[in-house]
């Protein structure tokens, strides 16, 4: 008797799990995802049409999308960006941003020093201690080993 109730529980319970909707959030990634990346790309050429070179494009360029990712953030329309988007929303750049606005946001009320400064690289800083602690290695191997010849 036992086992059978067993069984009918695992069927109605298989019939209430909310069944993944793929096909729609792979289109609402990709259309979100590739809406950032035109923006980045629009903000690219016209940095270039102001006559700056490469070096400062490239900046200039993640300036702008590090902006737009915090300031959408903070006014609270990246997080509903990322619920229809998902996996979409976070390309590199203002994903990051939003990893990092989202956290400070959250703690803003138990202060400044304890709030925001510490809680704003509860996500990204990992990336960032794994980024700079990777590239000084890298460094100090190209300075040995022929770089700097």
């Amino acid at each position: 008797m036992d086992r059978l109730n067993k069984k009918e529980y695992e069927k109605y319970a298989e019939k209430k799990i909310p069944k993944p909707t793929y096909f729609k959030n792979i289109f609402w990634a990709f259309i979100v995802g590739g809406l950032i990346c035109t923006i980045g790309q629009l903000i690219r050429n016209w940095l270039f049409s102001r006559g700056l070179n490469e070096k400062q494009v490239a900046a200039g360029t993640s300036i702008m999308l590090v902006f737009m990712g915090s300031f959408l953030t903070g006014i609270g329309v990246y997080d509903r960006l990322g619920k229809v988007a998902g996996a979409g929303s976070t390309v590199p750049i203002t994903g990051f941003a939003n990893s990092i606005v989202s956290p400070a946001m959250e703690h803003k009320r138990e202060g400044y020093v304890f709030g925001v400064a510490a809680k704003m690289f509860t996500i990204a800083g990992p990336v960032l201690v794994y980024g700079v602690g990777s590239s000084i290695l890298v460094g100090i191997i190209y300075l040995l080993f022929g770089g700097g010849r």
